[in-house]
């Protein structure tokens, strides 16, 4: 039988950090604090909602970001 998967690590950091920031520095900030993928969406965007470990979610409004989640 194979052995189950390890799912990765995710960053040691809270998304409440990004809420505030230009949409750009942002992405820049999480990337560099580890986060695999960095999704930047427009209020009210439709999107799947299964978790992804790693992801960090944005959604943007006039530049900056309004709200950040993981997953």
């Amino acid at each position: 039988m194979a052995p189950i998967p390890t799912p990765s690590a995710e960053p040691d950091d809270s998304p409440d950090v990004y809420v505030g920031l230009p949409a750009d520095r942002a992405e820049q900030l999480a990337r560099e604090r580890g986060w695999a993928t960095v999704r930047a969406l427009p209020p009210g965007a439709i999107i799947t909602m299964e978790y992804r470990v790693g992801r960090l979610n944005f959604e943007v409004k006039d530049g900056t970001v309004a709200r950040s989640w993981k997953g």
